[in-house]
This record gives structure tokens, C-alpha cells and sequence, in this order.
């Protein structure tokens, strides 16, 4: 990159959760969960560029559903601009727009992405050169997911998710999402799920070992009869429309149908391109969702290219 460049764009995929167990509330405030992500083909865009000197952050952002993401310093994009300029000893001076193709508030981790790709970009445009471990200090500092983001492929989460490790997998797998009208909150479905489980036992969380092997074998039909996930039943009794959307998933036989994680946005997992498409129509013409989308994954972490 031109030590004058004025400008970075940073292209993040969305993730899935194909396990997601939920342990019990810690002492912080949040839960201990055990996960195993995967990135899919679908991506948002991060553009980073300078602004005259004493100007700030400005943060824009378009795409469909977005009136109502922050656009101040509660976004995690612009805080991850914060936490670079401080590495960067320098003042934040840059307009941030976001181009979103990853659901709002779809369980689909857009908002880390965003976080991420503002984290990569920034360090490049200000010529940090920070170190793949200073940046997902970074980004763990900021979310529970965004370590994920920059990672990519398919990889064990623990801790709140923040401790990302690779997961050895074979071959590509087929999905297809099925986007609900209005997205949930995150907190409001770990509530939930605290309710729904008052009173029982809740165990440590454990990376699912069946899912494991599967994914190894590299077997989509043995992998989509391993998909779960702790929070689904609380996403499925905030929006009972959920559980229709997953019985069409069954009904056209995908291999596996499940909440992404904490919703509500649905993720089937099918054999081939041919029947992504079949679902993908049956799925539209229930009028249960905004709309589907077809995408494969793994796919690779964040990247960078300059504008």
C-alpha cells in the first residue's frame, strides 16, 4: 500500500453457529458457551477513509434494514477505530461507510464483522502493522465474535466465543437462510434461555465431539444431523414462527435446520446447489420470511484490498 493512500476496504464474512452450547451466567455477565463457527460466503464491505484533520469519525452505512444500527460511538465499528488509533498514537480523523449484505441483527454476526473489517483496515491505512495476536486482543475486547471474524473458516469457540481455534474439516458445504421481517436482540434471547432453564442444572459447555468427527469426515449428511444449538428454544419462544420455518427445512429434507445463533434468522444445510434452490423457493413462498439466501462456506476470515 502507497504510504499516501487515502483509503482501505475490508471484505468480512458472515458466520454460523453449527454447535452452540450455553453454560451458565458467569459472574460478568455473560454466559460460557462452547461453539463451533463457520464462515460463509456472504460478506459485508468496510470502507476506511481519511478526513481532514480535527474532523473525527463519520460513520455511514447502507443496505437494507440498517435506520436502525448506531452511528456513533456505540457501533462497534467506530470503536474499533478508537482502539487502532490509540495503537496508532494518532487521531481518528476518517469517514467509515459500511456496504451490509450480512442480516441486522440476524444472528449472523454482521455487526462483529463490521467491527473486524474496521479493525484491519485501520491498521492499514495508518501503517500499524499490528500483529494477528494484538488484533484479536483487540477484537476480543469488543465482542464475543469478532475474534471469529477476522479468523474465518471453520473454528471451536469457548469462553463467551472469544477463544478461537481452528477446527480441522473437510469439503464445502451448502446453505441456505431463510431472513425474518424483524431481527431479535441477543440479550433478549440469552434472557430467555435463563428463563426456559430456571431451576435445572446447567452443565459446563462441551464442543459436541459427533460434530467434530463429522466435520472431519467431511460428510454434509453426517454433519447436518449433528447442527445444534442451546439458544434455539428461546429464540423459538420469543418468535414462534421460527419452528414453521424449520419444519419446511425438514419437510424438503434438509439435511439439518437450525436457529442461527441467537436468531432469528433460520440456516438449513443441504446436499447440493440443486437443492439449495428448491428450498430456497418453497422457503419464499411461505411468507414466513423477509427473503432466503443461498451461500457455501467455509470461506476465508477477513481480508483486505484498497480501494
Amino acid at each position: 500500500m502507497s504510504a499516501f493512500a487515502k483509503s482501505v476496504t475490508a471484505v468480512v464474512p458472515a458466520k454460523i453457529n453449527l454447535a452452540l452450547t450455553v453454560g451458565p451466567l458467569r459472574p460478568d455477565g455473560f454466559h460460557e458457551v462452547a461453539t463451533v463457527f463457520q464462515a460463509v460466503g456472504l460478506h459485508d464491505e468496510i470502507e476506511v477513509r481519511r478526513r481532514s484533520a480535527g474532523s473525527g469519525i463519520k460513520l455511514t452505512i447502507e443496505g437494507e434494514d440498517v435506520d436502525g444500527i448506531p452511528l456513533d460511538e456505540t457501533n462497534l465499528a467506530w470503536r474499533a477505530a478508537d482502539l487502532i488509533a490509540i495503537e496508532a498514537e494518532t487521531e481518528p480523523d476518517i469517514h467509515i461507510h459500511i456496504r451490509k449484505f450480512i442480516p441486522v441483527a440476524g444472528g449472523m454476526a454482521g455487526g462483529s464483522a463490521d467491527a473486524a473489517g474496521a479493525l484491519l483496515a485501520c491498521d492499514l491505512l495508518w501503517r500499524c502493522g499490528l500483529s494477528r495476536e494484538r488484533l484479536e486482543e483487540l477484537a476480543a475486547q469488543l465482542g464475543s465474535d469478532v475474534v471469529f471474524c477476522l479468523h474465518g473458516g471453520t473454528a471451536v469457540g469457548t469462553g463467551r466465543g472469544e477463544r478461537v481455534t481452528a477446527a480441522l474439516t473437510r469439503g464445502q458445504y451448502h446453505w441456505v437462510f431463510a431472513l425474518a421481517d424483524e431481527g431479535l436482540s441477543t440479550p433478549a434471547v440469552y434472557a430467555e434461555c435463563d428463563r426456559l432453564r430456571a431451576g435445572a442444572a446447567v452443565p459446563v459447555p462441551e464442543i459436541p465431539e459427533p460434530l467434530m468427527e463429522a466435520l472431519l469426515s467431511g460428510d454434509p449428511a453426517r454433519v447436518g444431523a449433528e447442527l445444534g444449538n442451546d439458544l434455539q428454544p428461546a429464540a423459538v419462544s420469543l418468535r414462534p414462527q421460527l419452528d414453521l420455518l424449520l419444519e419446511i427445512g425438514r419437510d424438503y429434507g434438509a439435511l439439518g435446520s437450525i436457529v442461527s445463533g441467537s436468531g432469528p434468522t433460520c440456516a438449513y444445510l443441504v446436499k447440493d446447489e440443486e437443492q439449495a434452490l428448491d428450498l430456497a423457493v418453497s422457503l419464499a413462498a411461505s411468507g414466513l420470511c423477509r427473503t432466503v439466501i443461498r451461500a457455501s462456506g467455509p470461506v476465508h476470515g477477513a481480508r483486505l484490498k484498497e480501494a
